[in-house]
């Protein structure tokens, strides 16, 4: 057998050095192109990528140098490079061929471990030739794409690492993350949240190279918020290896280099909580690396949340590593140009569905993408417009919303989503309600799901408890939870007393014409107890992934602000006493808590109490309470004596008025 097979490794080794793999793999191109058989370029793929391989089998390691791996896959991406050049060529003369063939050899080499001697050769090729020639651009995005799913990691692990810089990676991989799943999942979750051994200049890269188009930002945002949510978890701080938390911490660094000030403000109330979260658990654990890598993080996002005010500083040990972390907040400005994209976007646009159940389908079953994201885009506006048709499924959208994932990079979705399920709330408010404050206490919901339940009933709640005006529904600011009180709260119940009294004080006089008021119908009067009480009932049972008087005291505290609003926006309704004897219960039972942001929202309820109960229910059916609650609060709160001598004033005045 040895006698024959010298003379064929001889011929094999001629083909190579002359350079006829190209001509092969372009001669299976244009046969795929007109439908050859597919057995034959699979049994060609396996040989020219494992031709090293069977060669050294066959002469038993005394191979020529040709098929050394670190020769041959060289000389393969050569060979590659040579192919895309004739490809160029056709398109550009207007003839098909197919580049999926040299896409399979480069995964299959990929994922045998050979990235580094075939991207050593192609990357620096392909980097020069994309420069300046948006065909070339195309083609390389065409090449990557087409790798199959399997070997996608590899290929794009490769790339990844051997690119000079996120504006060539741009350059190289296009929009892949968008456009392909299994690329995505690689690249904001396993290399930056399951993998913790690549380098800082891979991290770059990666962050860098989602933050160069529009359209991948929208994943450089999910993977920021998805980096601080483990970063500021407890169980991640105390049973993670101190090099993946390191490696999280950098991560987190190079995304804040690159936010612009319009994303910092759209998520910076999360950033404030993550911060707030992540810097304890840091500082409760024992290793001092550990505790200065929470601080240094903190330092980094309040620079970048309070770019104006007061900024957290720590006092550490300032060495050559703690340098280096914080030179990774501050990035130098990209190169990347962009580059006119030949052909890049379809004209044509996917019509949204017209009827709600419609609707239904293209969200639980549909394949098509583009239609998908019509749907999430057109929902809110579609639910309002048919009222009728919304409540026969109301329950049913509401779930489906609740657990509804980004199936595409759309700008805004989380809004989107949360915009449609207040829609489907105020159209129909009990049993939607019902169904989400069920659903809070339920198991196998995230934190961030059960988060998403206490903002929709706030948004909801606020839009009923407003007039509307011809139909239309009056302009009201987004309510927002305060995570830490303002500068200068010391005016705050004087601003409120005042409105207050104004609001109840009547004019004979006949002035000059005001601006003319929206008034209507309080449509949260009817439905204010579903929304409220099914929230109070279950607070203190643990559960198996949720427990808020443990580790999730935060949900506790958005919990307890919610409620709070909830109290605030019922004003005048029919359960207002009920709620509000319910509400200081409540605050009586989680008057010691320990966590300063709970504390604040119970505070919060009690204003919220005062503000909306009338003073005659306060004093006629509450009094215990409000003992008891003077009693805790007295000479600890100085705003205390003032709200309760302004109860009793306004009580006294309501009698007056009515002898």
């Amino acid at each position: 057998p040895r006698l024959t097979a010298v003379p064929i490794v001889e011929v094999l080794e001629r083909f190579v050095r002359e350079g006829r793999l190209a001509a092969l793999m372009w001669e299976v191109c244009q046969q795929q192109a007109r439908g050859g058989p597919a057995e034959l370029q699979d049994a060609l793929l396996a040989g020219v990528v494992a031709l090293p391989d069977r060669v050294s089998n066959s002469l038993r390691g005394r191979n020529p140098a040709v098929f050394f791996p670190q020769n041959y896959f060289p000389l393969l991406g050569a060979a590659i490079v040579e192919v895309l050049h004739e490809i160029s060529a056709s398109l550009r003369g207007g003839s098909d061929c197919s580049i999926s063939f040299v896409s399979q050899v480069l995964g299959k080499v990929c994922v045998h471990g050979r990235q580094k001697e075939i991207l050593s050769v192609l990357v620096p090729r392909l980097a020069d030739l994309t420069k300046s020639d948006c065909i070339w651009q195309r083609i390389c995005w065409r090449l990557v794409e087409c790798v199959p799913e399997r070997w996608m990691e590899a290929v794009v692990l490769g790339f990844v690492q051997r690119a000079p810089g996120a504006d060539v990676l741009s350059r190289l991989l296009g929009n892949l993350v968008v456009k392909n799943k299994q690329a995505q999942f690689v690249v904001t979750q396993k290399f930056l949240l399951l993998q913790y051994g690549y380098t800082t200049a891979v991290l770059q890269n990666l962050l860098g190279y989602l933050s160069l188009d529009s359209l991948r930002r929208a994943l450089l945002i999910k993977v920021l918020q998805e980096l601080l949510e483990t970063w500021s978890s407890s169980s991640a701080v105390k049973h993670s290896p101190a090099e993946q938390q390191e490696y999280i911490s950098k991560a987190i660094l190079i995304c804040l280099s690159h936010l612009k000030e319009p994303e910092i403000e759209s998520c910076r109330q999360e950033l404030l909580t993550s911060m707030m979260e992540g810097v304890k658990c840091h500082l409760d654990s024992s290793l001092p690396q550990i505790r200065r890598l929470g601080m240094i993080v903190a330092e980094s996002i309040s620079s970048k949340i309070n770019t104006d005010g007061p900024v957290l500083k720590f006092q550490y040990e300032e060495d050559d590593e703690a340098r280096e972390l914080k030179s990774l907040l501050v990035q130098a400005p990209s190169i990347y140009i962009a580059t006119l994209h030949f052909h890049d976007k379809e004209l044509k646009k996917t019509k949204a569905p017209v009827y709600i159940r419609d609707c239904i389908e293209v969200l639980t079953g549909s394949e098509d993408t583009d239609k998908w994201e019509a749907t999430v885009k057109a929902l809110e506006s579609l639910v309002r417009k048919n009222p009728a048709a919304t409540r026969e499924v109301s329950v049913e959208l509401a779930k489906i919303l609740l657990h509804l994932e980004e199936k595409t990079c759309i700008e805004g979705f989380a809004e989107l989503r949360q915009r449609a399920q207040v829609a489907v709330l105020t159209v129909d408010p009990i049993p939607v309600a019902q169904y989400l404050t069920s659903q809070f206490y339920s198991l196998n919901y995230s934190l961030r799901q059960r988060m998403d339940i206490l903002d929709v009933l706030v948004l909801a709640a606020r839009e009923l408890s407003f007039p509307k005006v011809h139909g239309k529904i009056k302009h009201v600011e987004k309510p927002c939870v305060q995570l830490l009180p303002g500068s200068d709260s010391s005016n705050d119940w004087r601003k409120i007393v005042d409105e207050r009294i104004k609001s109840k004080t009547r004019r004979f006089a006949k002035g000059p014409s005001q601006v003319q008021v929206a008034s209507g119908p309080n449509e949260f009067n009817s439905v204010a107890g579903h929304f409220f009480f099914p929230l109070l009932q279950n607070f203190d049972r643990p559960l198996s992934t949720f427990d808020l008087l443990g580790e999730d005291h935060f949900v506790l505290g958005r919990l307890v602000h919610t409620l709070a609003v909830l109290m605030y926006l019922a004003v005048n309704t029919v359960a207002v006493t009920a709620m509000g004897k319910a509400l200081m219960e409540f605050v009586w039972a989680l008057r010691f808590h320990t966590d300063s942001y709970v504390r604040q929202g119970l505070l919060s309820c009690i204003s919220s109490v005062l503000l909306s109960v009338p003073a005659e229910h306060l004093l006629n059916n509450m009094t215990e309470e409000l003992l008891e609650t003077q009693s805790w609060l007295g000479g600890k709160m100085w705003w205390c004596m003032p709200m309760f001598f302004w109860l009793v004033l306004q009580f006294a005045c309501n009698i007056s008025l009515k002898l």
